[in-house]
């Protein structure tokens, strides 16, 4: 393929979330922020995708304006792992993981959507020769910081069919009301975004075992520190997950044997090519991979694909907000903890015009 022309399409959409809207960004979180982009062969073929923007999304646009789309357009691409470990090369003097690897992302993604395209398949077709045709999902709440709160949150996901449910609780209360809630049969998990000390982490994780669950994530700082994350897990019998912001195979090859679960987010850690790897290498090593996707965008879409793709992948995380609109409106969502994968060649995505043209902010 080779790339004829790129735009990028800076968008922010109102949610809510039933919570104050605090605690997990630098600053109040009630819109989606998504750097998404459009890449367009002489073909006139177009794959969409997206680099992680949330509270960074001029960044991420920056990068992708000054460093990264200055070697695509124009460019002649046969191999896409090849091209994206070029760039990666390219640019490592500006920071080899973070905005960088995001803006990488957006460009992995859209190639790896024209590549299947030219086929005529879905990306799964294209990575597998067994793709599956659903995948279970689980339901990512947000940290409301009510006991009472948090218990009706997670009825709410039991009654429509989810078998697991995070929560984003540091609190015992919040965690204990939310493991009540659920019941017998329904697995619980927490992530802590970084917030307990080592000695917070230490008094917290018996608790996390008495209540039985499923895994602690990110529970200290920093969250790539894999040996302390493994004593924990060995200390106290519970699973622990880590990697949404981590970057390229190269980081989770440290963390892949340490922990039960690493979490690839494909708009992060450098698209299709990189999160395929990963989870090829969780393959290998014989455990289970739980990706991070708490978005909207083309990366919804790409995580989907590559983990019905891919036999070491587990839950698909949906992210439990209500988006004012969805950028494609036919968005396959969970329906009883299950996503149908889309058919289409391709990831599947195609943007509404007129959602672009309400919520385009440039």
């Amino acid at each position: 393929m080779k790339i004829r022309s790129a735009e990028i399409i800076p968008l922010s959409i109102p949610f809510t979330d039933g919570s104050r809207g605090t605690g997990l960004m630098p600053s109040k979180w009630t819109h989606l922020d998504v750097a998404l982009l459009k890449l367009t062969t002489e073909d006139g073929i177009t794959g969409w995708g997206d680099g992680f923007a949330y509270h960074c999304r001029r960044a991420t646009i920056a990068v992708l304006e000054d460093m990264v789309l200055p070697h695509v357009v124009g460019a002649e691409i046969d191999d896409i792992p090849a091209f994206n470990r070029m760039l990666q090369q390219r640019l490592h003097l500006h920071g080899r993981y973070g905005i960088t690897i995001f803006a990488i992302s957006a460009v992995d993604i859209a190639l790896w959507d024209i590549a299947a395209k030219e086929r005529g398949v879905p990306l799964a077709a294209l990575l597998s020769e067994t793709p599956k045709k659903s995948i279970p999902a689980y339901a990512s709440l947000v940290r409301y910081g009510d006991p009472a709160q948090v218990a009706d949150y997670v009825r709410d996901t039991v009654a429509k069919g989810y078998g697991t449910v995070k929560l984003h609780e540091i609190a015992l209360d919040c965690i204990e009301a939310g493991a009540a809630a659920a019941g017998e049969g329904v697995r619980v998990t927490t992530d802590v975004n970084c917030n307990w000390s080592l000695d917070e982490a230490h008094r917290m994780m018996p608790e996390m075992k008495r209540l039985g669950l499923y895994w602690v994530e990110e529970p200290v700082f920093p969250p790539d520190d894999a040996d302390t994350l493994h004593d924990l897990q060995q200390t106290y019998g519970v699973s622990i997950a880590s990697g949404e912001n981590a970057c390229t195979l190269t980081e989770f090859r440290r963390t892949i044997p340490k922990i039960d679960f690493v979490q690839p987010s494909v708009i992060k850690t450098g698209g299709v090519t990189e999160m395929a790897a990963i989870l090829d290498a969780v393959a290998e090593a014989g455990r289970t991979a739980m990706p991070h996707s708490p978005y909207f965008g083309p990366g919804y879409w790409a995580t989907a694909q590559v983990m019905a793709a891919k036999p070491a992948a587990g839950l698909f995380e949906y992210f439990w907000i209500r988006p004012e609109a969805f950028i494609d409106p036919s968005i396959p969502l969970p329906e009883s903890g299950e996503i149908l994968l889309p058919q289409g060649p391709g990831l599947g995505f195609e943007p509404d015009p007129d959602v672009l043209a309400k919520y385009r902010i440039d």
